[in-house]
């Protein structure tokens, strides 16, 4: 009898009922709401359920020294954040990116690239907050990435300046991904009036099938020699591209956008939802990083829209103007805050589709955070 009580008892230890802690349930709660408004609002389903469902199993409590926790060297869910500790999926993912992407916005309106440059304020600005409240450079750096509203560029960033606060960073960055409806209309509604909310912009030239070919190596040679360190990035986005536009590497393309781009965005959801063990994730600076990662978002978006105002000035041809609702998009939450300039124009004007014209700053916002990137990862790594 004292033998089945003793082994009861020791089973009892190896549960997660005897070491459970109140940081886990909370941990596990937030992973719960993060599937439940994934499913319910579809924001952004694809990245928060896995994102979600990680949180909650990385916060299983459970005896120590099982080898099974994703910060215990050698076990199964540890050899599958490498891909995420070591920077191996955000380049996946950006093949993928590259492979489903039409540039054709951006190479008939060039001039809408300096959107997509100005929006790129908030990563800078984030940064220069982060150091100013206490925040080492290289941990400023990371967190200043969050206001590109790039999930891979974050944590590829994050892999390299601050690993140890590279969950909080990667959770921040992909919620604000989710929440671009929720945050950015406000601000474009504030910044605008209802007389630049109405201009309507000219249908875009049409581009040919050899200047998409060309401009994915014309792309890569331009911003590879000005940023070298957003190599990894870079090189998957604009070969992933010339995949899609090649016109002979086609089971490629759909291979890059499809099957691999799906398996590791689920991967890295799971991974990095796992790593958020509330042991590591709910401290202080936790909290400090989603506060700035928000002023980061706020100010990338203000940057984009305020820049459209700018320039409008100097267009005297009232033709030529730039609706500046398409200034959000100059982040790179690619399709949805394109979506977002369209939906906000049609509420001033159903006929007025901006949604063409998003696109150019919105794919501008990609390459511009991975160069973004590159610049701080050359001066911080």
């Amino acid at each position: 009898m004292e033998q089945i009580i003793s082994s009861l008892e020791q089973f009892w230890q190896f549960t997660g009922f005897a070491n459970v802690a109140w940081q886990n349930l909370v941990m596990i709660a937030i992973g719960i709401g993060f599937i439940t408004v994934a499913i319910i609002k579809e924001w952004e389903p694809l990245l928060l359920v896995p994102i979600g469902f990680g949180m909650i199993i990385g916060n299983i409590p459970m005896f120590p020294g099982l080898n099974i926790g994703i910060y215990e060297n050698g076990s199964v869910l540890n050899t599958l954040y490498q891909g995420v500790k070591q920077g191996w999926y955000p380049p996946l993912i950006f093949l993928g990116i590259g492979a489903m992407t039409d540039f054709s916005a951006l190479i008939s309106q060039p001039r809408l690239i300096l959107i997509g440059a100005a929006a790129q304020m908030g990563i800078f600005g984030a940064y220069l907050l982060a150091m100013h409240v206490g925040f080492l450079p290289n941990e400023a750096g990371a967190i200043g990435i969050i206001g590109g509203a790039d999930g891979p560029t974050a944590i590829f960033l994050s892999s390299k300046l601050a690993p140890d606060l590279m969950g909080a960073i990667a959770v921040s960055a992909y919620s604000y991904m989710a929440l671009v409806p929720v945050i950015q209309r406000p601000i474009m509604l504030a910044l605008t009036n209802k007389k630049e909310r109405l201009i309507r912009m000219p249908v875009p030239r049409q581009v040919s099938p050899k200047e998409k070919m060309i401009f994915p190596i014309v792309g890569f040679l331009t911003t590879a020699f000005i940023v070298p360190s957003g190599l990894p990035l870079l090189g998957m986005l604009f070969f992933g591209n010339l995949l899609k536009e090649s016109g002979v590497t086609r089971r490629l393309a759909e291979t890059a956008r499809g099957p691999l781009i799906d398996v590791v965005t689920t991967l890295i959801g799971l991974t990095v939802g796992a790593s958020t063990q509330a042991d590591k994730f709910l401290t202080g600076k936790s909290l400090l990083i989603f506060g700035l990662g928000l002023l980061s978002f706020v100010i990338a978006t203000t940057c984009g829209v305020l820049f459209v105002k700018g320039i409008n000035v100097f267009i005297k041809n009232p033709a030529k103007k730039i609706n500046p609702l398409i200034g959000n998009a100059g982040v790179s939450a690619v399709p949805d805050s394109a979506r977002v300039s369209e939906v906000v124009g049609k509420e001033f004007d159903k006929n007025n589709h901006l949604l063409m014209h998003a696109m150019g700053p919105n794919v501008a916002g990609v390459i511009g955070s991975a160069v973004a990137a590159g610049i701080l990862l050359s001066f911080l790594g």
